[in-house]
């Protein structure tokens, strides 16, 4: 889309009482929106979307609350790498990979999360033991969550 276009389209909804306005042109779209400050924003085509960098990495592990940290007991937080569902065994009724207190090695599988119809198998960083299994089975978890406690 042309941004003479773009441009005019601004001035269009600053003269007017209008707060949003969506235009699509083929594959292309522009949505344009009154907020508190003036916001425009150009969507790309679907092909283009996918293909699109990545502006930020996220930090991998956010700051957790500080009364959530404290209850943690000592060691090494193994955090999710992804977005996904956490599953602490293979598949439905197997033996679980890890237990509270069960010794790991470093490369041994912690878990597994589920992400894209996808299994990821998530690997100790650190030897030692497991000190707390945060996370219950089956349950959706976040980037950065915290996953279990080795010490």
């Amino acid at each position: 889309m042309d941004i003479r276009k773009v441009k005019k389209l601004i001035e269009l909804l600053e003269e007017s009482d209008v707060s949003e306005i969506e235009i699509h042109e083929g594959e292309e779209s522009v949505r344009i929106s009154r907020q508190t400050a003036m916001a425009a924003t150009v969507v790309a085509p679907p092909a283009m979307q996918a293909a699109a960098p990545v502006a930020a990495v996220p930090d991998p592990m956010p700051a957790a609350p500080a009364a959530a940290a404290d209850s943690l007991p000592p060691g090494t937080i193994v955090p999710s790498p992804m977005v996904g569902t956490f599953y602490r065994a293979s598949g439905p009724g197997e033996t679980p990979f890890v237990e509270e207190g069960k010794t790991v090695s470093k490369g041994e599988t912690l878990c597994i999360i589920e992400a894209m119809k996808i299994l990821n198998q998530i690997e100790s960083d650190v030897s030692g033991t497991v000190r707390a299994i945060l996370v219950q089975d089956g349950q959706p978890v976040e980037y950065g969550e915290p996953l279990m406690v080795v010490d």
